[in-house]
């Protein structure tokens, strides 16, 4: 699934691919800005992304399905 990240201050999001179920990144998202401490993911090539809680602009948590392809309602 995709995940962005928007960084106070900072012009461009961070963008990468995690394995990591959404609801587990909402939940590691939720701890990190009740504790302060920095948002720890992991990319689904194992890279580990941290971001400090206190520049953390927002948080967009794409869905586990991929997307269709072709035509169709």
């Amino acid at each position: 699934m995709e995940v962005r990240i928007g960084v106070q201050n900072v012009a461009r999001e961070v963008v990468f691919e995690s394995t990591q179920e959404p609801r587990q990144v909402q939940d590691l998202v939720t701890q990190s800005l009740t504790s302060g401490e920095p948002l720890m993911l992991v990319d689904e090539r194992g890279h580990t992304v941290v971001v400090p809680a206190t520049a953390l602009a927002y948080i967009d948590i794409g869905s586990e399905q991929r997307g269709r392809v072709g035509f169709g309602g």
